[in-house]
């Protein structure tokens, strides 16, 4: 678990489990199916079903759950699940607490997540998206994006740093 920015931190599943499930003081951003997305939901299939009113993404209390498994192609990321997170993330840190992005390896699904916000509500990013990768990385050694996550900030990138430098 690596701290990026005044009190976001971006972690794995383990970090999760071990230094910040049921602490006081702490939002979660789930950015990973399995298991959380399954166990909020309750299903047993191989996916939620699409009519459901929380297939995208689901909150619950502290926690937001977000049905984001790590594909190929960024046309498999809908950026609705993002702009809740960063709102997410935003309404946390604002009120003073500790937030903490993971997905289950922490590489790239999490960290993605937590860049978008960097991007999108604070100008410690470039607005160029290959210069903001490094400095992502420096923040946050592990980053490692899959081609699908990689894909959807690069087409996305503009649209997030250009929030905040408008």
């Amino acid at each position: 678990m690596i701290q990026v920015y005044t009190r976001l931190y971006v972690g794995s599943q383990t970090d999760y489990e071990l230094n910040v499930s049921h602490k006081a003081g702490w939002r979660v951003v789930h950015a990973c199916k399995e298991p959380y997305h399954r166990q909020a939901l309750g299903y047993t299939g191989r996916a939620a079903p699409r009519t459901h009113p929380e297939y995208l993404l689901a909150r619950r209390a502290n926690r937001l759950i977000l049905n984001l498994v790590d594909a190929d192609r960024p046309e498999f990321f809908a950026p609705s699940i993002f702009d809740t997170a960063v709102d997410f993330i935003h309404e946390g840190l604002s009120a003073g607490d500790n937030v903490l992005v993971h997905c289950n390896q922490g590489e790239s699904r999490g960290p993605g997540v937590a860049m978008i916000y960097l991007a999108a509500k604070t100008d410690t990013l470039p607005a160029d998206y290959a210069a903001a990768e490094i400095e992502f990385r420096r923040r946050y050694p592990p980053f490692n994006p899959s081609p699908g996550m990689r894909g959807f900030l690069m087409v996305n990138w503009a649209r997030y740093s250009g929030a905040v430098r408008k």
